[in-house]
């Protein structure tokens, strides 16, 4: 669906971050899927009665990426727009502010 990587890194303007200097660029791609995560998060979770979101946590709790990923293309089958707005949203701000980081 998308990857998280250093080519993203490239694309944003990171991709001159040093990657042994305290692992820069591992510790920036999971700052950024975090931040993703949690976007695509709350988004999704306001399209979701309470029913749904407990029986979606279930999933997450229960580590089943499997499952959860199945209930979501049954619940909600918009959720890959979702996430496909998120990223480029994301990918702009970090991109915007890429000179600054890199500083």
């Amino acid at each position: 669906m998308f990857k998280l990587d250093n080519d993203f890194l490239q694309k944003v303007g990171l991709g001159d971050l040093p990657e042994k200097l305290d692992n820069q660029k591992p510790v920036m791609l999971r700052h950024i899927y975090k931040e993703l995560e949690g976007r695509v998060g709350e988004r999704l979770a306001s399209q979701m009665s309470e029913e749904q979101l407990l029986d979606f946590e279930g999933y997450v709790q229960r580590k089943d990426e499997g499952g959860a990923l199945q209930w979501l293309e049954t619940n909600l089958p918009n959720y890959r727009e979702v996430v496909s707005e998120e990223l480029a949203k994301l990918e702009g701000e970090v991109a915007s502010g890429a000179k600054q980081i890199m500083e």
